[in-house]
């Protein structure tokens, strides 16, 4: 347990910080989800217009180091061929 008035201050923060970061990723989770339930759904036109979103969402948490960059481009790298194997 902290004792210094320092540490009782970067406790608190931790807290706030860390509801914070899991809402981010949350989002990213969510932004995810939606463009694999377009792809299952099989409409790669709905699906483009879904990742194109999800794209910002994913490259806005990785911006502010909540994921790794390597991992946001895996992400959208698999999305994005996920799309491109649907059949018009």
């Amino acid at each position: 347990m902290a004792n210094s008035k320092q540490a009782k201050k970067r406790a608190r923060q931790t807290v706030k910080q860390r509801a914070h970061n899991a809402s981010l990723r949350s989002t990213l989770r969510t932004a995810v989800k939606r463009v694999r339930q377009a792809i299952a759904i099989g409409d790669k036109s709905a699906a483009q217009s879904v990742f194109k979103q999800s794209v910002s969402v994913i490259d806005r948490i990785a911006d502010k180091n909540i994921i790794h960059k390597n991992k946001a481009a895996r992400h959208k790298s698999r999305l994005s061929a996920q799309i491109k194997a649907l059949v018009v």
